[in-house]
């Protein structure tokens, strides 16, 4: 009998959606609506809201339910590390790129992780975000084992927004 904790989830399986405790609602929506341009499907007054990319029922959820005017998690504290948002291409990550720079939203690094590019940001709550496009599988850097082989060096902003 196969050990079942030993065998991998099916390959489909998704992240499907996040869901964010955010202090307030409508400082949430201008960030993750306004900025990065994601389409409000729902909200549920002052105290909740969906937002997804082409018409899914949600991407992102935000709630003020346990946290309405509340304070990020102190530094040394465990919880969200970032919420990782994929581009379907390089030109889509430079259009958010544009989007960050018109709305004074500054980043916390830019990486080319050899299997992706990605922008490292802060939403207004303090969450980690970051936004990405990976490269095509077959261009991933691999080791001589032909194990993967990712890297962390600095992303070039302009050649990315002449995407």
């Amino acid at each position: 009998m196969t050990d079942i904790l030993s065998t991998p989830i099916d390959p489909g399986t998704r992240i499907g959606h996040v869901h964010l405790k955010v202090a307030d609602l409508d400082r949430a929506l201008a960030f993750y609506a306004g900025v990065l341009g994601f389409e409000l499907t729902q909200r549920y007054g002052t105290q909740a809201a969906f937002v997804s990319a082409g018409g899914y029922h949600h991407h992102i959820g935000l709630n003020t339910w346990e946290s309405k005017g509340g304070q990020p998690p102190a530094p040394g504290t465990t919880g969200l590390f970032h919420v990782a948002i994929l581009y379907p291409t390089r030109a889509a990550l430079a259009d958010a790129l544009r989007r960050l720079i018109a709305a004074n939203i500054p980043l916390d690094g830019a990486s080319d992780h050899g299997v992706s590019h990605a922008l490292y940001l802060r939403d207004p709550d303090g969450n980690g975000i970051e936004l990405y496009w990976d490269r095509p599988e077959a261009e991933w850097p691999k080791g001589p084992d032909g194990e993967l082989a990712m890297v962390t060096q600095r992303l070039d902003l302009n050649e990315l927004l002449a995407a």
